[in-house]
């Protein structure tokens, strides 16, 4: 499943620079989690969740993202905006983007601004 999941990341990663984003870092990885990519967005730092679901038998990939992960990223964010400080004081955004369906036919749904760090 890692595989899969790290396709869709470069999946994801490409599309998103194609779409004018910038790409930061990639699997930054702190004890509360794992950011899948981060990129610039003009002067906004976002945080980006890739999700791969074949299958909604157990919902879709975008409400796979659930409070719970969402907190992890907001403290996996806190953690990297800490180390780069140099982006701590611009606008900061958590978005997700989601593939849903076998491979040969994927839908891929580009969530900006997903949620929100309270």
């Amino acid at each position: 499943m890692r595989a899969a999941g790290n396709e869709f990341e470069q999946r994801a990663c490409i599309e998103l620079e194609r779409a004018g984003l910038t790409l930061l870092a990639r699997n930054y990885t702190t004890r509360h989690g794992e950011l899948d990519l981060v990129m610039r967005d003009g002067d906004t730092v976002v945080f980006i969740e890739v999700r791969y679901r074949k299958s909604a038998s157990h919902g879709d990939a975008a409400t796979s993202v659930t409070t719970s992960k969402q907190g992890k990223l907001i403290l996996a964010a806190q953690h990297w905006l800490a180390a780069h400080p140099q982006h701590a004081r611009g606008a900061c955004r958590f978005d997700v983007v989601s593939y849903d369906g076998p491979a040969e036919a994927v839908r891929r749904e580009w969530l900006r601004g997903a949620f929100e760090a309270e």
